[in-house]
């Protein structure tokens, strides 16, 4: 079984990596803010001669997170690329490979009425009654309260029309305005077991991360490291993959994990078994 190593630092590693792979949420933002101290984290990760992948389960763009980064004064040249789960949707819907071909043009949107530009140019259309769609979406919840019963009447709704649920991004609890709430993903799994078909896109798809690391194929595993505060997404992709992963602790889990500055290795392990997921580190927050 893997041994866990708590650090409380990411300097103590920094000669162990080549490449790093963040998330967002949770690493770089706590859903209401960026986090100064892991820009600084990167900005030393950089001066070292290290790459950073900045790969995100968001449903927005990779325009619009950018976006964000340069209003908070995050230099975009930490990173090598960008990468989020709604670019890789948009390409999907746009290209319509295999499933997606199948999918039909009109869809209904559960949860938040925001647009991400997911389906922007694209020549899909939004509709206000589920009987008229041909599928539905979700790219967050409306509210921080919102639970898996709000959308069941919408679900049951949909399922008996046979129609999939389509969600980017497979986490199912994110931050919303600094809290942590219900993320699609759960309603997606929800859907699934209720007997309806889901079509979900980013961490842990083992694709997703050979796709990000494509210019990294020749690099030893052993020296890329995913960074990301996702027991079911981050640390599992990391496993899936082959490459070491360091857990932040401050971030979805925290209720579990609590908000020590050393983390709880014990806690941890004890997440770790429930998810089937394993760490090689845990680090309350990315910091230099």
């Amino acid at each position: 079984m893997k041994m866990i190593k708590p650090i409380v630092n990411i300097l103590k590693i920094i000669d162990n990596y080549e490449t790093y792979v963040v998330g967002f949420s949770g690493v770089l933002s706590d859903g209401a803010s960026i986090k100064s101290e892991a820009i600084t984290a990167l900005i030393n990760i950089k001066k070292s001669g290290k790459h950073v992948i900045l790969l995100s389960n968001s449903p927005m763009r990779v325009a619009s997170l950018s976006k964000i980064l340069h209003d908070n004064k995050v230099p975009l040249s930490l990173f090598d690329s960008i990468v989020t789960a709604g670019e890789i949707l948009h390409y999907r819907l746009k290209s319509k490979p295999g499933i997606y071909g199948a999918l039909g043009t009109k869809y209904y949107q559960l949860g938040s009425q925001e647009d991400d530009g997911v389906f922007f140019g694209l020549g899909y259309e939004r509709v206000s009654e589920i009987s008229k769609a041909d599928f539905i979406y979700m790219s967050s919840v409306s509210s921080q309260e919102d639970t898996s019963d709000t959308f069941r009447p919408a679900l049951e709704h949909a399922v008996g029309l046979g129609i999939p649920f389509v969600c980017a991004g497979n986490d199912t609890s994110t931050y919303m305005g600094g809290k942590v709430c219900l993320a699609p993903g759960a309603i997606a799994e929800q859907y699934a077991v209720m007997g309806g078909k889901i079509i979900t896109v980013g961490k842990p798809d083992i694709k997703i991360l050979e796709y990000v690391l494509e210019d990294f194929a020749d690099q030893d595993k052993s020296k890329i490291l995913m960074i990301g505060d996702n027991m079911s997404t981050d640390i599992k992709g990391a496993n899936l993959m082959g490459i070491d992963s360091a857990l932040v602790s401050k971030g979805v889990h925290v209720n579990f994990l609590g908000e020590g500055y050393i983390p709880d290795v014990a806690k941890t392990r004890e997440l770790s078994n429930s998810f089937d997921s394993f760490p090689d580190y845990v680090i309350s927050n990315l910091r230099w």
